[in-house]
């Protein structure tokens, strides 16, 4: 792990082949233990950023992405819903990387991004793949999973690495940049505290969905990234979504 801002403690560490986990820990009063925020950084021939982080953590966000590669070279501005975690500071990137677009799903492009954001959105529909070289990407649809209309997810064919947002959230400031332990069990806890999710009655199918992309490494946007058999993992929540 390569501490990126000692201030603030953000970091940076590859979590699979060419792709990386910036994280910020954060304190916030009332929260035991804290919390963290994630973008995951893709370098490749055209690079890619999942969640931009809220607006006040660009400064942070953009001296971690240096770390790795010139931000101007960023091609894809991506998120899955909107929310400030997700885009807050999705104009601040396409100012400083002045070939990027966003990137989203066709809903997120309709109703809001095309709208916020200063350049269009390259929008994916449901399954659609784009190759960003030596990474191929596919956005899949999850409506209401965890939560937001438009929300979606990323599948790195190649490294089988799910990009999947608010799933699997785990509380906590201080945890390892990637773990094969339970997260499970913590990004539960976590859930039945804030009740974040929707409720969609078609939570099962979705996540039947996104387990049989065969994920191997879930990069999550709060608390550790997770290596292990996603499948089985994902198949796991949807029975605990079920009680």
């Amino acid at each position: 792990m390569s501490i990126t801002n000692k201030q603030s403690g953000t970091n940076i560490q590859e979590v699979a082949a060419e792709i990386y986990r910036i994280n910020t820990p954060v304190i916030f009063e009332g929260m035991s233990g804290g919390f963290s925020f994630n973008q995951y950084l893709i370098l490749d021939d055209e690079p890619l950023i999942f969640h931009t982080g809220p607006r006040k953590m660009f400064p942070l966000v953009r001296e971690a992405v240096a770390s790795v590669l010139p931000v101007e070279r960023l091609r894809y501005i991506a998120l899955s819903h909107i929310e400030a975690d997700e885009c807050g500071s999705l104009n601040e990137w396409l100012g400083v990387a002045p070939q990027s677009s966003p990137l989203c799903g066709t809903i997120a492009a309709m109703v809001s991004v095309n709208d916020l954001a200063d350049r269009p959105a390259r929008a994916l529909a449901d399954g659609e793949m784009l190759s960003l070289g030596r990474h191929s990407l596919r956005w899949l649809d999850t409506p209401h999973l965890p939560h937001a209309w438009e929300c979606g997810f990323l599948i790195e064919e190649h490294t089988k690495t799910l990009l999947c947002g608010d799933l699997f959230t785990q509380g906590g400031a201080d945890l390892p940049a990637l773990t094969e332990s339970d997260i499970l069990g913590p990004s539960e806890a976590f859930r039945h505290k804030m009740d974040y999710f929707s409720h969609t009655k078609y939570a099962r199918e979705m996540l039947e969905k996104l387990a049989s992309t065969g994920p191997e490494t879930l990069g999550c946007m709060h608390g550790s990234a997770w290596r292990g058999d996603g499948a089985k993992l994902l198949r796991a929540l949807a029975n605990e979504l079920s009680q």
